[in-house]
This record gives C-alpha cells, sequence and structure tokens, in this order.
C-alpha cells in the first residue's frame, strides 16, 4: 500500500522557508512513513527554523559554505541521497526545493526504481518538475487567508478552514484532461476517476486540483462544464461530452 512506502525527506533550508514546513510534512504523511527527515543549511543564518524543525523532528544538518557563489547545501543534499539510495532503506524520496540543480538527482533516482516526489514554490524551473513523479507547489499546502487573519487579530469568531480560492482554468488544461479521458476511457467513453488521476499525474507531474482551487480531482472536473461525472465511491467515472461513444 501506498501509506506503507518508507520515504526519505531531504529539504534545501537555504530554498525553503521554515513557516511551510509543517504543512508539507501533513502532506508528505499521504504518499508514506518519513522515516528519514533531514534538512540541509548553515543554521547560524537560519536561527528562525529551530522551532520548526523540532516540531516535526526533522534533525538539521549543518552545511557550511566553503565558497562564496558555491552551493554547497545542494552537494550535501546530494550526496547524502546518493548515500540513502545505496544503502536502500527506502521506497521513495521527498525533495523539498524549488532549485533546478536538484534535477539530475531526481532523474537518477527513478533511475533506480525510487519514488520521486518534489514540494517546491510556483517558480520552480519546468525541467525539475518534469524529473520527478508528482510535484506538489506549497503555495496550495499554505494558503493565504488574509480575511480570516484579519477577523482573528479583531476578535471575531470566524470558520476554521479556509474555502480555497478557486482559479481559471484554462483551455489548454481542459483540452489535456480531455486527451487524458480519451486515452484512459472505455467503450462508453467513461474513464475511471483513479486511473484518470494517475494518468493526469504521470504525464503533468504538477497537476494538482488545488491549483485551480479545488480540493478534489472530482470537484475540479465537476466544474468544467464540458465533463460528465458519474458514479459513485472507488466507481466514480468521467466522460467528455464532446467525444460521442
Amino acid at each position: 500500500m501506498q501509506s506503507e512506502k518508507k520515504l526519505a525527506v531531504l529539504i534545501d533550508a537555504d530554498n525553503a522557508s521554515a513557516k511551510n514546513l509543517k504543512p508539507i510534512m501533513d502532506e508528505v504523511a499521504k504518499y508514506g512513513v518519513p522515516t528519514i527527515k533531514h534538512a540541509y543549511g548553515d543554521w547560524a543564518k537560519l536561527a528562525n527554523w529551530k522551532d520548526a524543525l523540532l516540531d516535526v523532528g526533522v534533525v538539521p544538518v549543518q552545511q557550511y559554505a566553503y565558497t562564496t557563489g558555491k552551493n554547497a547545501t545542494d552537494a550535501a543534499l546530494i550526496i547524502e541521497a546518493m548515500d540513502i539510495l545505496h544503502d536502500d532503506v527506502v521506497d521513495g524520496f521527498v525533495v523539498v526545493s524549488s532549485d533546478s540543480d536538484f534535477t539530475p538527482l531526481a532523474l537518477r533516482l527513478r533511475e533506480s526504481g525510487k519514488m520521486v516526489l518534489g514540494i517546491g514554490e510556483m517558480k520552480t524551473p519546468k525541467p525539475f518538475i518534469k524529473a520527478c513523479d508528482k510535484f506538489i507547489y506549497v503555495d496550495v499546502l499554505v494558503p493565504s487567508v488574509p480575511v480570516q487573519e484579519q477577523a482573528n487579530a479583531a476578535g471575531m469568531a470566524v470558520a476554521t478552514s479556509a474555502q480555497p480560492q478557486k482559479k481559471p482554468i484554462s483551455t489548454k488544461t481542459v483540452n489535456f484532461i480531455a486527451q487524458c479521458i480519451q486515452e484512459s476511457a472505455n467503450e462508453s467513453g467513461q474513464a475511471l476517476l483513479s486511473p484518470l488521476g494517475s494518468l493526469l499525474v504521470k504525464k503533468k507531474p504538477d497537476f494538482d486540483s488545488r491549483n485551480y482551487g479545488y480540493s478534489q480531482l472530482s470537484k475540479l472536473l465537476r466544474a468544467i462544464e464540458r465533463f460528465e461525472v458519474g458514479g459513485a465511491g472507488t466507481h466514480v467515472w468521467v466522460k467528455d461530452k464532446k467525444v460521442e461513444s
């Protein structure tokens, strides 16, 4: 089962924010058990990470910048990743960074049969995203809720969970989904939701319904007039209305 996968979580603290660490680790738990949790950086310059690291049990790995202009943190993370790969004690890796320097690492880990989950900001270069099995934007894990924050400051009672803001779904995205539906559909033109979701991510690692403000793929598909969604439970299906069965 997916929840039984052992994962190595490697965090580039020079390229990530301490405030996002808890949501990131909560997300990682959906994919497996993080048996190795290391964050790399020069901790003399990253003092604000202390409480965040302690809260989620991540081990800080000290890395000094030996040469100006060279990223020693990246090198340390890559070296340990290869050591872990050689030891063969995990089923997959989670690389938390928005740095394209980790593209070769992700490719190498996947060549060795390991699952690679990338987590970073929207600015992450496409090569690193494409090198991962799945890439999650940290922005969807930590939504901004200014209205709720203002209400809390004023002592007002508000809902504890913020509703994600819906975002426009481009024609390009709709056509991409339609293509995947066609490729995974049966003779009736119906594609089961779970295999469809897997195909979407295989073709586009950063595809995530949360990028558009929907917590589930089924909700995203129902919001697109072109698609018909039916069924229930594990047999939810989607159909492209433009394609006759």
